[in-house]
């Protein structure tokens, strides 16, 4: 199928060789994977939107970011797992399709750097400007970040993949365990080089504002708690103290993404090495959507403080219900 009709609408997925004997171990692997992130992110959510004391900025940025890694995830990895189990000359996709998944895979990214921008803001908000926060803030100007960070990623995808849709296709291969931009502008046979320096542009941008973005602010957190350890625990401190617990998760989470995403960038210059370029592809989405929920979970008090609360009131219920069968 590589020298196929010009544009046809009936692609090849190469996707990851696998043998038959490790065939379901991959696929259990993989199901496990996608369960899990889409609980674990759906507890955290869910935590944070019925507990009122979690009902503040930094916690409901992160439900974008929840939500993001569970719409990154659940338009690839169910296709994934379904052509794992298939032999490779029966891994089918229509185009349309493809170029979906395309932009829910750009978009992902995009959005894992532009809505940790937002959180870095935020943190750099509670710590270096405390008295400021609650009028900085504000509930209206949380919607107004979010919906900003998204819809920078729709901008930039969407001429991402403007540019790649308009060339003519005349192969059918996609060398690649998932469609994306790269495998999309690869299948044409006309001058791609627009679409090829728009792209590094676009993955330039991405890289150097958010890497900027997380240096600026957090050297001027790095400032603002040199400052404050020489004083005494004020009220300013105290509230600089509380914030500064959860930046440790966001740096976690922003250095987890950035090696998953340098990781599949290096291993495009090294043909040789095109399984561990496909393996690295599919942890790039896996391993954020899996750790992101633990890293907040295990390193935030107020969610600490919030499970608590209810798990004692669980065991509470389930002994009174006990003690009353037994009566």
């Amino acid at each position: 199928m590589e020298n196929s009709t010009v544009n046809s609408l009936t692609l090849q997925l190469e996707g990851l060789s696998v043998s038959s004997s490790s065939r379901y171990p991959v696929f259990l692997l993989l199901l496990c994977s996608f369960v899990f992130i889409l609980l674990a992110n759906a507890a955290i959510v869910g935590l944070i939107l019925t507990q009122r004391s979690l009902r503040q900025p930094m916690y409901l940025l992160f439900c974008s970011l929840a939500a993001n890694d569970v719409m990154g995830n659940a338009l690839l990895v169910p296709r994934l797992l379904a052509d794992v189990l298939l032999p490779p000359s029966q891994r089918l996709i229509h185009f349309y399709e493809c170029v979906v998944q395309a932009f829910a895979t750009h978009l992902f990214c995009a959005n894992s750097h532009t809505v940790l921008m937002v959180m870095a803001f935020d943190r750099y908000v509670a710590i270096c400007r405390p008295l400021r926060y609650a009028s900085i803030m504000t509930d209206r100007r949380v919607v107004q970040l979010t919906a900003g960070a998204w819809g920078a990623g729709l901008v930039l995808v969407g001429v991402l993949l403007g540019l790649t849709l308009r060339l003519n296709r005349c192969r059918t291969l996609i060398a690649n365990p998932y469609c994306d931009n790269a495998s999309l502008f690869k299948l044409s046979c006309d001058d791609a080089a627009v679409a090829n320096v728009y792209g590094l542009a676009y993955t330039g941008l991405l890289l150097s504002s958010s890497a900027a973005c997380i240096v600026l602010t957090y050297s001027k957190i790095a400032a603002a708690c040199v400052s404050s350890s020489s004083r005494r625990l004020s009220g300013w401190a105290r509230t600089t103290c509380r914030a500064r617990t959860t930046c440790s998760s966001h740096l976690c989470v922003y250095v987890l993404m950035l090696l998953s995403g340098l990781v599949f960038v290096v291993l495009h210059r090294f043909p040789q090495h095109a399984e561990l370029r496909k393996t690295a592809a599919i942890l790039f989405h896996t391993v954020p959507g899996s750790l992101n929920p633990v890293i907040y979970g295990l390193q935030s008090k107020e969610i600490h403080r919030c499970l608590s609360k209810l798990v004692p009131v669980r065991r509470h219920r389930h002994h009174n219900q006990r003690k009353s069968s037994d009566l």
